[in-house]
């Protein structure tokens, strides 16, 4: 017994010793400098151009009668007329719906690279903004409008860029690509289409930069620095409908149970039983960079998650939303509709979820779960649409390297941090043909400013914007 005794004890010594010192190791890696390309820009031209592309009513809506296709065309003639460089230097073709594929030859075609944007927008509820949202009015060093920050910014960023450098004799080591989107907003197939007939040309992208992470603060617990948050994956998303039939009737006479009674009883069931914790790669590259900027106890968790995953299990559950979301699919109801009057039984009842899938978890088997679940045969269940969770990108790679760099160029301090992406962008497209697809929006956003992405009084400050310029051209530089 002492003998037992005394190997418990030698064992949890030994655990202990281990966890520390693998948590004094895990400190900051040491990263090169970086260089910065000093550029002289038009600050006056690129506030004008962004403000005239705000004023295009580019709104996607899912019923396509309510697109105003003429503002996206008057979107496209504006590129023109504002980009006459690239337009002459650059070939430009229409693909898909919406799809704009505009080439820049290289001194080299054996490494291309794609830089992405979408240029149609959410609807904007303007009795609840402040101030116009189809304007681009500037006020106090911000401009206003609906695509400010999602993502007029970035498509404004690199035209402004490469128009910049064209003007000035440069020719890019490697092809460039800038593939934009005008149905992003709506899960359309114009990005989709201009991945197939890139593939079908044998193009194959050594790197693809769309939108996603930022630059944020207090984003992660013990790290005050700011953090530039790339994403190297995203979360599937599906929507599923919960459909129930019945006699209906006069609400004098009802059933014990009521179709309205037996959906809400699934979606009790449901929101009882959460999906699975799972720690995916990208979420453990992510701790693995941050985790050596947060203090010491900190560090010992996030130095030995061999051994304190359970503890990360709870601290998901506990600390919000977020948290949560990174390390577990998540289900929201967001639709019901049943009877509309309050004495009648409706013939059909309904109400939708839609699911962020994560890892392993996919549509088909995200659906199965939720059947058993509900353990309810007249509740019928309808996958409405959907897309499983993307491939996770490679970030050992010279590609990553470069874009670290460039970042940390513009941004001086920044931590530059692997990070999942919890919502979804057309970038997933590219997955079929690039295993280096980034998702980055170069700005520093607050968590006000990340709450105006498809909110009320979305607007952007111009230092935000000509920084935005800034990086473009310095990362066009090192393709």
């Amino acid at each position: 017994m002492d003998f037992v005794i005394a190997f418990i004890l030698f064992t949890f010594i030994s655990l202990i010793i281990v966890t520390v010192i693998r948590a004094m190791l895990f400190k900051p890696v040491p990263e090169a400098a970086s260089v910065k390309h000093e550029l002289i820009l038009n600050e006056e031209k690129i506030v004008s151009d962004i403000v005239e592309m705000i004023r295009c009513k580019t709104i996607s809506y899912r019923d396509e009668t309510l697109i105003d296709t003429s503002e996206f065309e008057k979107f496209r003639e504006l590129l023109a007329e504002r980009y006459p460089l690239i337009h002459k230097n650059c070939g430009l073709e229409r693909i898909g719906k919406t799809g704009l594929l505009y080439h820049w030859k290289g001194k080299s075609h054996s490494n291309p690279s794609v830089l992405m944007a979408h240029y149609d927008v959410v609807p904007a509820e303007e009795k609840s903004w402040e101030k116009p949202a189809f304007e681009g009015i500037i006020e106090n060093g911000e401009i206003w409008g609906r695509g400010t920050l999602d993502t007029k910014s970035t498509l404004c960023g690199i035209m402004e860029a490469a128009e910049y450098l064209i003007e000035r004799g440069f020719v890019p080591n490697q092809d460039i690509y800038f593939s934009f989107s005008g149905e992003e907003e709506i899960d359309g197939e114009t990005c989709a289409d201009i991945v197939t007939e890139l593939e079908n040309r044998g193009i194959r992208p050594a790197m693809v930069l769309d939108e996603g992470g930022a630059i944020v603060e207090r984003v992660f617990p013990g790290v005050d620095k700011p953090c530039a948050l790339i994403g190297i994956a995203e979360k599937g998303s599906v929507n599923i409908e919960f459909t129930m039939q019945s006699q209906g009737g006069h609400s004098s006479t009802p059933p014990r149970h009521t179709t309205a009674g037996r959906l809400a009883k699934a979606m009790v069931e449901i929101e009882k039983h959460p999906f699975r914790f799972q720690l995916t790669k990208p979420v453990r590259e992510m701790f693995n960079t941050l985790g050596r900027y947060s203090g010491f106890a900190l560090r010992i968790i996030f130095a030995n998650l061999w051994l304190f995953k359970p503890v990360l299990k709870i601290v998901s559950k506990v600390s919000g939303s977020e948290m949560y979301a990174l390390m577990h699919t998540t289900c929201a109801i967001t639709k019901m509709d049943g009877s509309r009057a309050f004495n009648v039984l409706p013939p059909k009842a309904s109400f939708g979820v839609n699911l962020r899938l994560l890892g392993s978890d996919n549509m088909d088997n995200a659906k199965e779960r939720l059947k058993r679940i509900v353990k309810d045969d007249n509740i019928r269940l309808n996958i409405v649409s959907g897309m499983n969770p993307s491939k996770c990108s490679d970030i050992d790679c010279d590609e990553w390297l470069k874009l670290k760099s460039v970042v940390k160029s513009v941004w001086p301090g920044v931590i530059v941090s692997p990070y999942l992406m919890l919502g979804c962008s057309d970038s997933r497209h590219y997955c079929r043909i690039s295993n280096k697809v980034y998702r980055f929006s170069p700005m520093e956003l607050s968590k006000e400013q990340r709450d105006m992405i498809h909110g009320h009084n979305e607007r952007i400050p111009i230092t935000a914007l000509i920084k935005t310029v800034e990086f473009y051209a310095n990362m066009i530089y090192e393709l």
